[in-house]
């Protein structure tokens, strides 16, 4: 067995819960006694060691031979995928459908024609209840095999209802394959340049939209056709910075689950995506009551959903529920509070408790930096932007290292670090540039602590005045208010002139919004 199949078994095993592997023990145990299983044995002897010793292996096992253990691996892999499908299949609607095509396929192989049809029947009836496009079409087509075959008597008119049936689904699915394309090519852009960065920027995204976005009467669309409609716009609204329009559309997204709970069993996951984008949004225009609402909404979940049976689906809970905490304690201003669960969150990296990619990890990083930043401890927060910058060409998320490096630039100079400063600006200078992400507002930063060396004493509260003055008339620039949304730079530098810490002057205009709403 080549090393990847081997790790991605051990993989497997290290991801099993207690009751996962005690119903194998009982699934490979139901014939025969353990102690005449050698893949039992080798199952029992992996799940005990944490590193994989092959010399240790055959010591231990002497009814293992080398020439068997590769086969025996493959085996053993086989194996539990078998146990883990039979052990979901109560409450996984997908298994339990493609189980009921499984027992029509023998019936079918037997003769039992009628029978067959029966159960795909049935099968297609959960299929579309839960829009299991994909599976439904599998199932007619089926159908159609066994009524061109033979003469079932079913019903007459079969063959003219099949196909009729078949035509719809599959317009269907193309009205929901193109919307569903579109989003994950918006998506996949915005991982890689983040927000659109300039004019040029705005109209390829734009021009790539509109001649990607078909002319569809919505009220046609299915419901995974509509979804994935309001994802495309998110994306494309979330990736211009027009966050009113891209919470419009997250908010429908969202809506569309209302009342649907048969939904919310079957497609978890993009509801959860969808809770997660309309925070997002609510939280880039500040819109501090309906986040609540929203961050509610996601905490209650797990009262619909049990998330505990499905390690992905609790993953994306986790996720999204680490992320808009943090967000919520930025936008109140509660960094000491929000620095409470970085033990717990860095303990869920350190174990990769839910496989979270490396892009999900880095924007976690930069997160718990920026807590670390806004209480005050520019210490961690430099431990943590160096997680980032040390990481060795990553193709993914430039705009937060771009701003990781800034930070960093910024947590030094609080620290008083000024021939530091003076030496990483250059190279920071150079970064930017050579990752296209050197405007207007990067550049006077990076003017300011660059001249910070030769600044007196008593001149320094006048150049943060400038470079505050400088910057404001930049918020509301299309393309240059984007370095607002990863560094509240106004605040700190309003804590620089006034005398206070960051977290209070983010704290005092959150109460200043509150009053005025």
């Amino acid at each position: 067995m080549p090393k990847q199949k081997t790790d991605d078994l051990i993989q497997l095993i290290r991801s099993l819960t207690r009751a996962e592997k005690r119903h194998f023990r009982l699934f490979v145990r139901r014939n025969q006694a353990s102690d005449d299983i050698l893949f039992l044995q080798l199952f029992d002897f992996l799940d005990k060691h944490q590193d994989y010793d092959e010399a240790l292996i055959l010591r231990k096992l002497p009814g293992i031979k080398k020439r068997q253990l590769s086969n025996l691996k493959a085996h053993l892999y086989k194996q539990l995928l078998i146990s883990l499908r039979l052990l979901n299949t109560n409450h996984v609607y997908e298994i339990q459908i493609r189980e009921m095509i499984d027992f029509a396929k023998v019936l079918y192989d037997k003769g039992l024609y009628r029978q067959s049809l029966d159960i795909l029947e049935k099968a297609k009836g959960r299929a579309v209840a839960n829009e299991y496009y994909a599976v439904h079409l599998e199932i007619l087509d089926f159908e159609k095999h066994i009524e061109s075959q033979y003469i079932t008597r079913s019903i007459e008119g079969r063959a003219e209802t099949l196909t009729d049936e078949t035509l719809q689904l599959n317009e269907v699915i193309n009205g929901f394959n193109v919307f569903s394309n579109l989003s994950l090519q918006l998506y996949s852009l915005y991982l890689k340049v983040g927000y659109v960065r300039n004019e040029k920027d705005y109209f390829f995204v734009k021009e790539f939209f509109q001649t990607n976005l078909p002319n569809t009467d919505l009220n046609s669309l299915s419901f995974l056709g509509k979804l994935y409609y309001f994802q495309s716009h998110v994306w494309y609204y979330y990736m211009t910075q027009e966050f009113t329009f891209c919470y419009r559309y997250a908010q429908k997204w969202v809506d569309l689950y209302e009342g649907r709970e048969e939904l919310m069993q079957s497609h978890p996951a993009l509801y959860l995506k969808g809770v997660h984008n309309l925070l997002n949004a609510l939280f880039n225009v500040q819109h501090h009551s309906k986040f609540v609402e929203g961050l509610e909404k996601l905490h209650h979940f797990p009262n619909v959903y049990p998330i505990s049976r499905n390690k992905n689906i609790e993953g994306l809970y986790n996720l999204y529920k680490y992320i808009h905490t943090i967000k919520l304690h930025f936008m109140q201003g509660t960094f000491d509070e929000g620095l409470e669960m970085v033990p717990e969150l860095e303990k869920i990296i350190e174990e990769d408790a839910f496989n979270w990619d490396s892009h999900r990890i880095m924007v976690f990083y930069y997160r718990i930096a920026c807590l670390y930043f806004g209480s005050g401890d520019n210490d961690n927060a430099i431990s943590y932007l160096n997680k980032i910058i040390n990481q060795k060409n990553p193709d993914y998320r430039g705009d937060i290292q771009c701003f990781a490096r800034i930070l960093n630039l910024i947590a030094h100079f609080e620290l008083g670090n000024i021939q530091l400063v003076e030496y990483q600006v250059k190279s920071v200078y150079r970064f930017l540039g050579k990752m296209e992400d050197l405007h207007a507002v990067q550049r006077e930063i990076m003017r300011f602590l660059r001249r910070t060396p030769r600044m007196q004493a008593s001149e320094i509260k006048e150049e943060f005045i400038q470079l505050k003055d400088k910057l404001i008339k930049w918020q509301d620039d299309p393309y240059e208010k984007r370095p607002f949304l990863y560094l509240d730079i106004i605040s700190w530098l309003e804590s620089k002139i006034e005398g206070c810490t960051v977290k209070d002057i983010i704290r005092r205009k959150f109460l200043d919004r509150q009053k005025g709403s």
